[in-house]
């Protein structure tokens, strides 16, 4: 039986803090096949863009102010998500035996392992088909239309990921919303205007009662864990870790330049990555 490590975050972030931990755990990826998976939370609302969204076409960020929004802009690709009163998971792996080599192969194996521990929640969570030509092109937030290989629930989407690789590993992320939030989500996005529903739903929505953060990562641990056969061993980050997630979250998560710019990023570089 392989051995995962597991991080549950003890306590909420903020958004540039919890993107640079991702950016982190994916930096320390090494040579030899390993996999963590981490859950977190937030400290308050945050919109997050998909690496190579223009801001302008999908934000509002007056709104964003006036609701006490921050902004963050992922490495990952895809589109708007807003994270607020959700399950937060991030898989960072160099398995390729596990994973395969392909971002599709990886991406749809992470749904099934979550499909599983959704469904010991009493969900009947399935993975979705091709989305529309209009979703996959235009500008709409991500929990707009279910994308091939995420998850839904009759028809509505319940987790939206996203995924970066480079040569040896990947990080996905993705949100998993426990709560509706689709009327702040709706006040703080463009695609508001083009008059669309949004095809989305939540745990609670489900399952007709609240339900805890704690409460469902201990199901999504248990789904993950069953599903791929592994066991997990517990991370904590130690001093030297915050340090370096501080260094990152100051470069480049705290950093307008590199938030609220357009189309046409410059790359990225990971060490430990060619």
């Amino acid at each position: 039986m392989k051995s995962w490590s597991l991080l549950i975050d003890p306590a909420p972030r903020r958004g540039a803090a919890n993107m640079a931990v991702d950016e982190h755990l994916f930096s320390e990826l090494g040579s030899k096949p390993g996999t963590t998976v981490r859950f977190y939370s937030w400290e308050r609302p945050t919109a997050s863009l998909g690496y190579s969204q223009n801001v302008a076409k999908v934000l509002d960020l007056a709104s964003c102010r006036g609701y006490g929004v921050d902004v963050v802009r992922r490495i990952t690709g895809g589109k708007l998500v807003l994270h607020w009163r959700e399950v937060t998971y991030s898989v960072v792996s160099s398995d390729i035996e596990v994973f395969s080599e392909t971002l599709a192969e990886s991406y749809r194996l992470i749904s099934l392992g979550l499909i599983r521990g959704l469904r010991k929640m009493g969900l009947q969570a399935q993975l979705a088909g091709s989305p529309t030509a209009s979703y996959s092109k235009g500008n709409m937030p991500c929990f707009a239309h279910p994308a091939r290989d995420e998850i839904e629930i009759d028809g509505r989407k319940i987790v939206g990921s996203a995924q970066k690789r480079a040569a040896g590993g990947f990080l996905q992320h993705g949100s998993i919303p426990l709560q509706d939030d689709e009327g702040l989500l709706s006040r703080i996005s463009l695609a508001r205007d083009q008059g669309e529903p949004l095809r989305r739903t939540s745990i609670s929505e489900v399952l007709g009662r609240e339900v805890h953060w704690r409460w469902a990562v201990d199901y999504l641990v248990k789904g993950m864990a069953e599903y791929f056969g592994v066991s997990f061993e517990p991370l904590t980050l130690n001093a030297e870790d915050e340090e370096r997630i501080r260094c990152i979250q100051s470069r480049r998560y705290e950093n307008e330049d590199w938030t609220m710019r357009g189309f046409g990023a410059p790359s990225i570089d990971f060490p430990g990555f060619g």
